[in-house]
């Protein structure tokens, strides 16, 4: 097949789906390149669910661990939230990430 794919690891929040009494999972889903850009894939929940906290990419578990520490460590404390946001709130996020925009003759000059 031949398809482009990567590993993903990060945290599932809670957002769209019914109240549950734990908090939120760390997870696991995989990305493959399928026409022009990424597209999410997660077999575990086989269903779509915003609120992911992307942690890191890799080619497979051993590249992006959970913890991956040589020697004595001591995690106090950690904890991560996701919260909804109401569509008014969509208009600053909605470029971030994104790269700056450029016009055409930038991106083609000939010299």
């Amino acid at each position: 097949m031949n398809i482009p794919a990567r590993y993903v690891t990060g945290y599932l929040g809670d957002i769209g789906v019914p109240p549950a009494p734990y908090p939120m999972d760390f997870s696991a889903w995989f990305e493959a390149y399928i026409g022009d850009h990424w597209h999410t894939f997660d077999a575990r929940h086989n269903c779509r669910r915003i609120g992911r906290v992307l942690v890191a990419r890799g080619r497979d578990a051993a590249d992006v661990p959970i913890t991956m520490t040589f020697g004595k460590s001591c995690l106090t404390n950690f904890s991560v939230t996701t919260e909804e946001l109401d569509s008014s709130s969509f208009g600053a996020l909605a470029d971030f990430g994104k790269p700056p925009q450029r016009d055409q003759e930038t991106l083609f000059s000939v010299r």
